[in-house]
């Protein structure tokens, strides 16, 4: 196996697309550069979310790494394959840099006639645009509210608010 040199560029920002009457949605022109030449999208139904996550094969390699350290006859292991495996897809990309998202996709994650594109780093999430825009005003004060927490903890705070081992309150 040949290990290349060129770091992998990331998802980020934020768009919306309308969805064609053939029920096409073009994938940002900067999403479909971090993809580089891959005709095919893998996508994954969120857990967690009303989303549909989506990336290269970098995002089903990293489910299945978790995977295979499981035990394959548990019941943790069947229901990440059945997320894995039977919760995605792999999209075609067309010429003109449009995917078709299945039924099961769009009742997901209640998406009509648009689609937001949100960049997360090594994979992107597509949302219901007025959902999103919910999330993103929700997020964006729990950011502000973590930012005061990090500051009164003198670096990081976990998830529950308090101080990271290791860290000092000053």
């Amino acid at each position: 196996m040949v290990e290349s040199n060129i770091e992998m560029g990331r998802f980020l920002a934020n768009t919306i697309n309308s969805i064609d009457k053939k029920g096409r949605v073009s994938v940002p022109a900067a999403f479909r550069t971090v993809l580089g030449n891959q005709n095919s999208l893998y996508t994954m139904l969120s857990i967690s979310s009303a989303t549909i996550e989506a990336g290269g094969p970098q995002l089903i390699d990293a489910a299945e790494t978790r995977l295979a350290q499981m035990d394959p006859f548990s019941e943790e292991y069947e229901i990440w394959s059945f997320y894995v495996h039977g919760d995605s897809d792999q999209l075609k990309i067309d010429g003109d840099g449009r995917i078709s998202l299945s039924d099961a996709m769009r009742e997901h994650a209640q998406i009509e006639d648009k689609v937001a594109f949100v960049g997360r780093g090594h994979f992107f999430q597509l949302w219901e645009p007025a959902r999103f825009k919910i999330y993103q005003k929700e997020t964006r004060l729990k950011a502000l509210e973590l930012r005061k927490r990090l500051g009164e903890a003198g670096g990081s705070v976990t998830a529950q608010g308090g101080a990271v081992a290791g860290e000092r309150k000053h």
